[in-house]
């Protein structure tokens, strides 16, 4: 076999693969049609590993035995094309990790919830004493971390174009929480070619292992059918039903596994909301399909502190709360965070548009929204669908325009809430750049 590996993308996961592949005595080769930065070119150096920045030449990439990929590299690419031309087999990074690590694999994925879900699962993994890493989409690599820093436990957050390319891999607990329209440009707008990405996640599943998923989503329904996993089940629903194994009754959380049943008050759960049940019933089930103590889920559950940047509250200024949710860079998300607030509203939406369909929150924009606020180079599929749909719309170009609009918008008892529905790449480098950016001007006021 070729023994040269080519790594497309040197970011947290490119140059994770790369360690690991030196550890293991490949021939490694990094290339980034983008500026490296500082501290990941320090590592590749650090490993000997030839690189390269701003451009991908052909000559060096198409010699690859196999050529592991970021997981922002869509397939579209033209060097991908050329690679897929020349029948070089593409990886992800979670993939060639797996390889090289025999660790218990807690995954989890979904449209929307799974940063929530995976930190909440790590932090009662590591309360109740285990050694267990984060990787995927969050914490280092996983690749880095079976070379450098090996833990017996991982819990992997995985976005679908991590799922893309992944073959042989098994998890050991799959959490699979929603399935709804997202991305759907990688996916040539083809939501069911969407939906099987994500149900990759259970690909290779045994009777020794867990498949949690929420029980209520028809897509997921239809993709167990479809592809008939071979875990053990173990679905959740707010409420109990036919072979329902989480769920709140008469008040009380009741998990059911063959570890036995577990029982709290619901009202001792830290994360509000029902997209936060479910999070909390999925962490919960993981977390006693891997035999963790009663004691030590509850007090877990109890007291996490949620995640920055979803539905995270900023501060309350003359008596208007403002609410960063930069995370929610899909529809669904927004809607979970339209539904939990209870005030009227002024709403900051906008970015690089995924081929949304704004229609999932037009009632609830209709019934909560005073005023909306398009943050975005092109606002342009916004005023499309909303203009005339809330009594104030008005533009911003910048993060300090929208928040002084919002400022003037808003009145006591309101709640100003950013929740983007879209990408963030347009005016910001990532959603945690809009939503420290938001945070700042919030704290200006």
């Amino acid at each position: 076999m070729n023994s040269r590996i080519v790594i497309l993308g040197a970011g947290e996961s490119g140059v994770g693969a790369a360690a690991l592949a030196r550890k293991m005595g490949f021939d490694v080769f990094v290339s980034d049609s983008s500026t490296v930065r500082p501290e990941y070119a320090k590592i590749l150096d650090e490993h000997e590993v030839e690189w390269e920045e701003g451009t991908h030449t052909e000559r060096k990439i198409l010699d690859a035995g196999e050529v592991i990929k970021s997981p922002g590299i869509p397939d579209t690419a033209p060097i991908v094309r050329k690679i897929t031309e020349k029948k070089i087999r593409i990886l992800s990074e979670i993939e060639f990790a797996g390889r090289y690590t025999d660790s218990k694999m807690i995954c989890i994925t979904g449209s929307n919830g799974k940063t929530t879900t995976t930190m909440l699962t790590h932090h009662i993994l590591t309360d109740a004493g285990l050694d267990a890493g984060l990787a995927g989409n969050v914490g280092r690599s996983l690749a880095w971390q079976v070379a450098e820093n090996p833990h017996p436990y991982y819990v992997v957050e995985l976005s679908s174009f991590q799922l893309d390319n992944m073959y042989d891999f098994r998890a050991d607990v799959a959490v699979l929480l929603n399935i709804t329209p997202d991305h759907l440009d990688r996916y040539h707008y083809s939501f069911q070619e969407y939906a099987g990405a994500k149900f990759r996640i259970v690909r290779n599943q045994t009777a020794a292992d867990a498949f949690i998923f929420w029980n209520d989503d028809p897509v997921i329904k239809a993709g167990i059918e479809k592809f008939k996993p071979g875990a053990a089940l173990y679905p959740f629903a707010e409420n109990p039903g036919p072979g329902v194994k989480g769920y709140v009754k008469d008040g009380t959380v009741i998990l059911e596994t063959l570890k036995g049943t577990y029982t709290m008050n619901k009202n001792l759960l830290s994360l509000r909301g029902t997209h936060n049940l479910y999070n909390s019933l999925a962490s919960g089930i993981a977390a006693k399909v891997m035999d963790i103590r009663d004691e030590k889920i509850r007090a877990s559950l109890s007291d996490f502190c949620g995640v920055e940047h979803r539905l995270e509250m900023v501060t309350r200024v003359r008596g208007v709360d403002y609410v960063n949710d930069s995370k929610a860079t899909n529809v669904n998300s927004c809607w979970y965070a339209l539904q939990s607030i209870n005030t009227p509203l002024v709403l900051i939406l906008g970015g690089t548009d995924k081929g949304n369909d704004y229609s999932e929150i037009e009632a609830l924009v209709r019934k909560k929204v005073r005023a909306l606020i398009f943050l975005g180079a092109d606002n342009s599929r916004l005023h499309a669908f909303f203009d005339g749909k809330a009594p104030q719309i008005e533009d911003a170009r910048s993060m300090e325009e929208a928040v002084q609009a919002a400022y003037r918008l808003a009145i006591k008892g309101d709640t100003v809430l950013l929740s983007p529905c879209c990408a963030s790449f347009d005016l910001f480098k990532n959603y945690e750049d809009r939503g420290e950016q938001f945070k700042a001007c919030v704290r200006n006021l």
